[in-house]
């Protein structure tokens, strides 16, 4: 399966939308932001929403920011 994974990084919080390519059903999470390092609210949203959807970051073919 292929996934797009689109991120909006906010100043409270990190928005994370998964879509699954294939059948068109979806994944949101929000986690807190790090102002100080975006990368680290970023790659903690990665890993909690690839859990929800019982995938690894390696099926995500699209990153959209």
């Amino acid at each position: 399966m292929t996934y797009r994974l689109g991120v909006d990084v906010g100043g409270t919080f990190t928005d994370l939308l998964l879509f699954n390519q294939e059948d068109g059903s979806f994944f949101r999470h929000k986690t807190p932001s790090t102002p100080h390092d975006s990368s680290e609210g970023i790659l903690n949203g990665l890993g909690a929403i690839c859990e929800k959807a019982q995938i690894t970051p390696a099926d995500i073919e699209f990153f959209l920011h």
